[in-house]
């Protein structure tokens, strides 16, 4: 009898560690893949530069009154937004920055008037609508170029982002425990408010979600100043960051956090007595505990919603195309995200793992709570899955963005992630569908076995799922990241192939053109002159230049060096910003005559 008793509470011990390590994984598995994201990529182009003047590289007559940087959305701007730096690193004073003629994407600084001659850098650090900080740098010149020994260094201290991914991460952490955890315990477990481990995992929730707003609400100022950590209890900072949507957004969080608690109380305070009291003879049918039964979930269902939208309404949902539907379309897919998952923790450890040494005995009823958690999961999946595809086709855009991009590789794991959960689930069902009505110390072992194996299993894959989906919310969207290299082939002018003198190879020859990211800042460009039969044909000299389509900024040279007889490279072109543009190609055939090659691309 001992033994066997020691032997049952070695079973409960094991599966309470099981249990605990399952936890453990959901908030390690955020924790960590997004401070190695932070650490790795601390700022994402989730807004990018469209328009600069002057441009990157230019060389003007005379110095400029003013910088000027035009972005694809709104931009906040802090004190260190726009610096101009000398070739030595010094900071060159400026006016403060502003938003140029009330445009909210338009960030602008005055410039002394008396620059020296000489090369200078712009460097830049706004906060794009989605919360994330975007920095850059380019390059301009007054009177002549002169050779740079300026490195530009705007990144936080390192333990800036990482604090912010934690913050971030139990956010997330815990508004899955708060409302997946309170809807069990209210909803779905008649039994669960009289259940102490079922209310202790909705206060955590609360106060890990508490815990995650306050972290990222004081660290947002240094983060978008590239400043120390000691910045977080900067008074300045934190004003700066409350007059933000997103800080707008964390203190309604917390007023949220706080209904939502509420809420919670009044509804586990009271346990329901064996057989209720008689109502007063003169209180009308039903009246009774109306606040409760009534209010307190219409304020609760209203208060969950408003807590999602403190995400969605700071992110990049709210950014790019169709807002309208992506606004909502993201607010369904992490609530039903939160109650799937804040609901298998809370089902792993109220109902299917056994009670804990205080109650041995105690025998939990499968009905109703499998089945109608069961019935909950598929909702959350369906809900999950349309959502999911349409989020999906928003961010990625197109099939090669897919393979493409760092968004598109985690897009691809997740589903993976996704479809093998989907598998453990079904087998989950099947164990309701046959089994539903029986006592759970009552069921034969074997299929508890498989039961307690396909919770735990369905809760490490939702580890890894919401692990990618938190480091996805932090990866720029494929649809703006994706640039294919551009492969353009042009032939050349048969007036110039026939030019006396000219290499007889070039008769029915073209121009090959590989341009490589094909994004803003430096590409690689790689140049092959081809002769009529393929062959590689050496001309005398191809000079370059790039300009825009429309014309708006000036040609900006391209140095092109030989590589080998017939190919040429540009190792350094610079691209100012997103756009159509076209790169000019001078090809002289003979020592006086030179034909142009125009070669039309798309910068993403």
């Amino acid at each position: 009898m001992m033994s066997g008793m020691r032997l049952a509470s070695r079973r409960r011990a094991w599966l309470v560690t099981r249990l605990a390590v399952i936890v453990l994984l959901v908030a390690g598995g955020l924790v960590v893949d997004l401070v190695s994201a932070a650490a790795i990529r601390p700022a994402y182009a989730h807004a990018y530069l469209t328009e600069s003047s002057p441009v990157d590289t230019q060389v003007l007559d005379r110095p400029p009154a003013e910088v000027r940087l035009r972005f694809n959305e709104a931009v906040s701007l802090g004190r260190r937004a726009i610096q101009l730096l000398d070739v030595t690193g010094k900071n060159v004073a400026i006016g403060a920055p502003d938003h140029a003629d009330g445009k909210a994407n338009t960030a602008r600084a005055a410039l002394p008037a008396g620059l020296a001659e000489g090369t200078y850098v712009v460097a830049w650090r706004v906060t794009s609508a989605d919360s994330h900080v975007v920095s850059g740098a380019f390059s301009f010149s007054v009177g002549r170029p002169s050779s740079l020994a300026v490195t530009v260094d705007q990144d936080a201290d390192p333990a800036v982002p990482v604090i912010d991914a934690v913050g971030r991460a139990l956010a997330f952490l815990g508004v899955a425990l708060a409302l997946g955890g309170a809807l069990f315990v209210v909803v779905l477990w008649p039994a669960g408010r009289a259940d102490r481990r079922g209310r202790r995992i909705v206060w955590s929730g609360l106060a890990v979600l508490t815990m995650g707003t306050v972290l990222v609400l004081l660290v947002q100022g240094p983060y978008a100043e590239g400043t120390s950590l000691a910045g977080m209890f900067d008074p300045a900072l934190l004003n700066a960051t409350l007059t933000t949507r997103l800080g707008q957004a964390l203190l309604a969080r917390l007023a949220l956090i706080l209904a939502l608690g509420t809420a919670f109380w009044i509804a586990v305070r009271a346990k329901a007595p064996a057989a209720p009291p008689a109502p007063p003879a003169s209180a009308a049918p039903g009246s009774g505990g109306i606040g409760r039964r009534v209010v307190v979930p219409g304020l609760a269902v209203a208060g969950a919603a408003a807590l999602v939208l403190t995400w969605t309404l700071a992110d990049h949902a709210q950014t790019g195309i169709q807002t309208w539907l992506a606004v909502p379309a993201t607010s369904l897919h992490l609530l039903a995200m939160a109650l799937w998952l804040g609901g298998l923790i809370t089902l792993a450890a109220c109902v299917v793992l056994p009670a804990g040494r205080r109650e041995p005995v105690r025998a939990v009823s499968l009905e109703p709570v499998l089945p109608r958690f069961s019935l909950l999961a598929q909702i959350c999946f369906a809900v999950i899955a349309v959502t999911g595809l349409y989020l999906a086709w928003r961010q990625v855009g197109t099939w090669g963005a897919l393979g493409g991009t760092d968004f598109g590789r985690l897009l691809l794991g997740k589903l993976a992630a996704v479809l093998a959960l989907l598998a453990l689930a079904a087998g989950a069902r099947r164990f309701v569908q046959r089994r539903g009505r029986e006592l759970l110390d009552a069921a034969p072992a074997a299929a508890l076995r498989r039961l307690r194996r396909s919770v735990a299993g369905e809760a490490v894959l939702g580890v890894a799922v919401v692990s990618i989906t938190a480091v996805l919310v932090n990866t720029a969207p494929a649809r703006a990241s994706y640039a294919p290299p551009v492969h353009s082939t042009v032939p050349v002018p048969a007036a110039a192939a026939n030019t006396a003198g000219a290499p007889p190879g070039l008769r029915g020859g073209s121009v090959e053109v590989r341009i490589e990211p094909a994004r803003p800042g430096r590409n690689l460009v790689d140049i092959y002159v081809n002769g009529g039969d393929g062959s590689l044909v050496a001309v005398p000299e191809v000079s370059g230049t790039l300009e825009s389509q429309d014309r708006t900024v000036p040609a900006l040279p391209v140095k092109v060096a030989a590589a080998e007889p017939g190919h040429y490279v540009a190792n350094s072109m610079a691209i100012p910003y997103p756009g159509d543009w076209v790169l000019r190609l001078d090809i002289r055939v003979t020592d006086f005559d030179e034909t142009p090659v125009r070669v039309p691309f798309t910068a993403r």
